[in-house]
């Protein structure tokens, strides 16, 4: 097996379109192309890292943290990056970041925080707009079954829990053939009419290169009439954090322990209570404190995050209690996920996750 598969996989689960702009996510260093001996999953890469990468026989690590964050004028050994980046070239090691374009799916970091904590009916917290396209496609009547269902495969037609949506209106089409061309229907020079469907299908942006193949390689005509339209509908499955309920209400402080318990940290920073209990719970893997606004609009009781500033705590302002649980615990089970999904798609190939633990912070109790 070559890194491009397991690369492509990856990018099926959490397109890098939908990275943030200050993000590296992708393939860092390496051959895209190259064999694949075995993959190692690490939230974060240093020299404990490469080396079990090494001992272990895996030449491609997938970290969730990008190990080239912006540019770098120089790859030395004087300095960690460049030390890390030859130490892993020298050993023939490619590297891939997925970062914050799986913070930005449904069912990643932030899933798998929610499953954690068993959260139901969930959501994104913030989601994202103009992530959706519709296509709007011309087809003779007698062909639309065949097109739409080549749309569908390629992975159109999704609204939240229902797939293979699409809406279709009977028409009139009307072309004249012109020297050269090689109608489908109709003669040279002459105007044609042609009963034809409208078909209308939503689809994400990132699809868009593989459903407009899928709609030309089934469709019958020599020059395909079809038109992309970007929609401003927000999208459920994409965007910043998650929101969700828990299946029973709790207190604040059993469930300020039970981030302590899940999480294993020995410190939880958190707003004053407010002496209520907790149902509606939102959370943010990593720093999420551009977010605290959408938590209290969108009711939460509690936000748990990570890397707090001082005068963020004060945004609590009696509406919400605000939890601080850690970078690193707070996207440690990251490594699971990517685990788990990289097994269930590559069941008999070689998927580890590093046993080193990359948490750069050390606590004093």
């Amino acid at each position: 097996m070559n890194n491009d598969a397991i690369i492509n996989f990856l990018e099926t689960v959490a397109p890098l379109s939908l990275q943030e702009e200050y993000d590296n996510s992708g393939l860092i260093t390496g051959d895209i192309h190259g064999e694949c001996q075995g993959v190692m999953v690490t939230l974060d890469i240093n020299e404990k890292v490469i080396a079990e990468a090494i001992e272990k026989g895996c030449n491609l690590i997938v970290a969730h943290h990008p190990l080239i964050f912006g540019g770098i004028r120089s790859v030395i050994e004087g300095d960690l990056t460049g030390r890390l980046l030859m130490q892993a070239i020298r050993a023939g090691i490619s590297i891939y970041a997925i970062h914050t374009n799986l913070d930005n799916v449904l069912h990643g970091v932030n899933g798998r925080v929610a499953d954690l904590l068993g959260l139901q009916h969930i959501k994104v917290l913030k989601p994202a707009g103009k992530v959706l396209r519709k296509l709007h496609c011309f087809v003779p009547i007698d062909h639309a079954s065949v097109v739409k269902e080549a749309i569908f495969q390629a992975g159109a037609g999704h609204i939240g829990k229902y797939s293979e949506c699409s809406f279709t209106v009977e028409g009139e089409g009307t072309f004249l053939p012109l020297p050269g061309s090689n109608p489908f229907k109709g003669d040279l020079g002459q105007r044609h009419v042609e009963k034809e469907i409208r078909l209308e299908i939503i689809f994400p942006f990132w699809l868009e290169g593989v459903v407009v193949k899928a709609m030309r390689d089934a469709h019958p005509y020599e020059e395909v009439a079809y038109d992309l339209v970007i929609l401003e509908n927000s999208y459920d499955r994409v965007g910043s954090g998650i929101i969700g309920e828990l299946p029973d209400e709790v207190s604040e402080k059993e469930f300020l322990e039970r981030l302590q318990k899940v999480f294993g940290t020995p410190v939880v920073r958190y707003s004053p209570l407010r002496g209520l209990s907790v149902r509606k719970v939102a959370v943010c893997g990593g720093a999420g404190s551009f977010l605290i606004s959408n938590a209290i609009g969108a009711g939460a009781d509690i936000f748990v995050t990570s890397d707090l500033k001082y005068h963020d705590f004060f945004k609590a302002d009696d509406r919400i209690v605000l939890a601080d649980i850690g970078h690193y615990e707070s996207e440690q089970y990251t490594s699971n996920l990517l685990c788990d999904l990289l097994k269930e798609k590559f069941p008999n190939f070689a998927v580890l996750k590093s046993s080193v633990q990359t948490n750069p912070v050390n606590y004093l109790i």
